[in-house]
């Protein structure tokens, strides 16, 4: 009996490795084709012809491009205090990956189920600010200092109105499971119908919040040359761009999950797996993204503050009034977790 508990704890645990492996394997390919496409899509627009040398069409220019930073020396500014400077860029690229633990595929496609796993991925979005104070302070440069303070100060305004966000979809939800939230959007409606306002908020907020155009404000070019990473060389500043474009993604299938129903495929009569149908949500999402860098001009910083201070934190907060208590009024709060209750009928339809 007990060799047996022992041989299942231990194939859980290697079950649990090789599913890990796999999604990280998967998110590193996602996130090298996700930078290739993005080049091809804005030269596209600027009428230029991107990669296309490496590979057909430039398909392994990614692959170019990692190598390149791997085999590169590392160069550590002599002033810098060098403990800091080497592990922010390893404490941004593993906060950044360990959201991904929590996001689900399907009902049955997930590396780990927490009853709280909102509230997980909004403290490892909150503890991403750490990684680049440290690399602004450590790098013993004006012009990462300053990226550094405008990376944070734009990080922490947007986080706010991120949470005031969340705040109706748990109230219409009754859960902060993302598998209940997506759960209750298969049982009703898409969240995006009924808090349309509130996920174009979040939309912009998420840009904000990951410092893409047009709030790429730490990394402006002409004024703080590349913000908080401008002493970064080699595979230490390849960490910072995959930690970058890794929370695009987990930003893009947050919001599949909070607005979009998730996996649900209802709109294509379950013809395609779940797991196809998130992917082609958060690709549409992506490109969104890229649409927008490659269209929209940057902003200035006090207008960056100005929008989130003024303008979106009174909108949610009073948006979040307004649902809870049209939801108390018709007595539509639910107070307790879903956790897929008819998990096994749903099984069936997937």
């Amino acid at each position: 009996m007990f060799l047996n508990y022992y041989l299942v704890t231990w194939f859980i645990f290697f079950e649990s490795l090789i599913l890990a492996v796999f999604s990280l394997v998967s998110l590193l390919i996602s996130i090298a084709y996700f930078t290739l496409a993005e080049r091809k899509f804005i030269a596209s627009v600027q009428r230029r012809t991107g990669p296309n040398i490496v590979g057909f069409w430039g398909l392994l220019q990614p692959l170019a491009d990692g190598l390149k930073l791997v085999i590169k020396e590392i160069v550590i500014p002599t002033s810098s205090n060098h403990g800091l400077f080497l592990f922010a860029p390893i404490l941004t690229l593993i906060l950044s990956f360990s959201g991904w633990v929590v996001i689900p595929n399907s009902f049955e496609s997930y590396i780990v189920d927490l009853n709280l796993s909102l509230m997980f991925i909004l403290i490892i979005s909150a503890l991403g600010v750490y990684g680049i104070l440290f690399a602004g302070w450590s790098s013993n440069s004006k012009y990462a200092v300053l990226g550094g303070l405008r990376s944070i100060s734009q990080m922490i305004s947007y986080e706010v109105s991120i949470s005031l966000i969340i705040l109706p979809v748990i109230l219409m939800s009754g859960s902060l499971n993302l598998i209940d939230i997506v759960y209750t959007q298969i049982n009703s409606i898409w969240f995006i119908f009924p808090l349309l306002p509130l996920s174009i908020i979040f939309m912009i907020s998420i840009l904000a919040e990951t410092n893409r155009t047009p709030f790429d404000l730490p990394e402006a070019e002409a004024e703080l040359v590349a913000g908080y990473n401008v002493e970064y060389s080699s595979i230490i500043f390849a960490m910072f761009f995959l930690g970058e474009y890794s929370n695009i993604l987990l930003m893009s299938s947050l919001f599949v999950i909070l607005f979009l129903g998730g996996w649900d495929n209802v709109l294509f009569f379950y013809v395609f797996s779940s797991e196809l149908i998130f992917s082609l949500k958060i690709s549409i999402l992506v490109f969104l993204f890229i649409f927008i860098r490659a269209n929209v001009p940057r902003y200035r910083y006090d207008q960056l503050m100005q929008l989130g201070w003024k303008i979106f934190l009174p909108l949610t907060l009073s948006s979040f009034f307004f649902c809870s208590g049209i939801l108390f009024s018709f007595n539509a709060i639910k107070l307790k977790q879903l956790h897929y209750l008819d998990y096994t009928y749903f099984k069936f339809l997937f």
